[in-house]
């Protein structure tokens, strides 16, 4: 039976109680005793075979004792779960396995760990947001805690907003793309809280597509929001290697650094396949979608759809531009969770449907280069919004050329492989 809190019951709470005696042992008892490990760590974690991965939320005896006693604000969101998994033993002789998600703020609180604010990046803290919606700051109905957004014009906390927090946890599950925004606030909040000398604590999780690198370097005229520092599209590492690669970088503004702590995962390679139990954002249902955003993210920089407004985000593109055959399958936006205004809104497009895909292990540029050539469109088909996604000119001025993906591939090779040397400094895990 698997339960997700969200709601006050009676039931709930009794089950809570009864697992609080026993999950935080019965969860490690194949794994040795976990480590926190600094942010200069390049200790390697080698996977124990049969071990079940755990994430950082889930090593509460660890990150307790670096809370206890402390004012604390936490960047969440719906992902930032904790699992409770135990036997519960009742008076009957009857056991019963619960599987219970608790929110990290929730559990902390029940803990009795003294959170002050929240503060939530794009799509908000229950991530519900369009992709690009303002996020607006408010209170959390279930603890009346302070929500502060961390996207729109307020990507930075401000001295203000981070007033009374003596130290920061960041718990926020990311997909490996560099124009997925959830590493550009971890940006900000490192160098805000360097600039008012607040501790970050980092409960890892792992990447799911940390099995490559791939995709042009960005260059520095082309920093924004959804590209903010020189790395490929597809970076290969978790939120925890990934924050040691701000601060050995100085990516920080003037150089500053942050004072970190990571919670590393256990029993965790790149190479550990991990579906993920909670959408990361409304936009990226499972896991099909998930490894095909790096690919697919492109097309919403020109006049094609990659499915807003459909049940198969990230899964399928098309316009009603593109003819008929070969591209046989056909969908209609609508609105709907994510995506209000969905690009060709009740129009019929035509398309490819990616669902039965082979898993990738590098950016597939082959539909894009298609779907520009069967358009027809020279000029028009890339809008000013890809050279932010791409984080060059260049991929655009190939395709528009007529290079083929191999070549366009070869032409990244040597900074891909200098991006990996400079990684491999930063990396936790095999």
């Amino acid at each position: 039976m698997t339960l997700t809190v969200f709601k006050n019951t009676q039931f709930l709470w009794l089950a809570f109680t009864i697992l609080t005696c026993f999950s935080c042992g019965s969860q490690n008892q194949k794994s040795e005793k976990g480590k926190v490990k600094s942010e200069k760590s390049n200790t390697h974690q080698v996977q124990q075979v049969n071990d079940p991965l755990i994430v950082g939320a889930n090593q509460f005896e660890e990150y307790y004792k670096i809370l206890k006693g402390k004012k604390v604000g936490v960047v969440a969101n719906q992902a930032s779960i904790v699992n409770l998994n135990s036997v519960a033993h009742y008076e009957n002789g009857f056991e019963e396995t619960i599987d219970l998600q608790l929110h990290l703020v929730d559990y902390l609180k029940n803990q009795a760990i003294d959170i002050q604010k929240v503060y939530t990046p794009e799509h908000g803290f229950r991530g519900k947001a369009d992709a690009g919606e303002v996020v607006k700051d408010g209170i959390d109905t279930k603890t009346g805690l302070p929500i502060i957004s961390l996207y729109g014009k307020n990507k930075k906390p401000s001295k203000e907003q981070l007033a009374g927090i003596e130290i920061m946890v960041f718990d926020i599950q990311d997909v490996g793309a560099r124009f997925y925004t959830y590493i550009s606030t971890l940006h900000y909040l490192m160098e805000a809280c360097a600039e008012n000398n607040i501790p970050l604590l980092i409960l890892d999780r792992p990447n799911p597509n940390g099995h490559y690198i791939d995709g042009p370097i960005l260059e520095v005229q082309h920093k924004s929001f959804i590209g903010i520092h020189p790395i490929p599209v597809v970076h290969g590492m978790t939120i925890g290697e990934y924050a040691q690669m701000i601060n050995g970088q100085k990516w920080l503004k003037n150089g500053v650094n942050c004072d970190l702590t990571i919670i590393e995962m256990k029993n965790y390679t790149h190479q550990t396949p991990y579906s993920l139990p909670i959408k990361p954002s409304p936009n990226l249902p499972n896991d099909v979608a998930i490894n095909l955003y790096p690919s697919l993210c492109f097309f919403e920089g020109t006049p094609l759809s990659a499915g807003r407004g459909t049940e198969m985000q990230f899964q399928i593109f098309g316009s009603p531009e593109l003819p008929s055959e070969p591209y046989n399958f056909t969908f209609t936006p609508q609105s709907n969770e994510g995506a209000k205004y969905p690009k060709f809104k009740n129009e019929l497009c035509y398309g490819k449907d990616l669902r039965n895909n082979k898993h990738l292990d590098k950016l597939n540029l082959e539909w894009l280069i298609e779907a520009y050539v069967s358009t027809g469109k020279k000029k028009g088909f890339f809008t000013p919004y890809f050279a932010k996604l791409a984080g060059t000119t260049k991929l655009q001025e190939q395709i528009e050329q007529g290079y083929t993906y191999r070549e366009i591939r070869k032409t990244w090779l040597k900074d891909l492989e200098e991006f990996d040397r400079m990684r491999q400094e930063y990396l936790l895990y095999e």
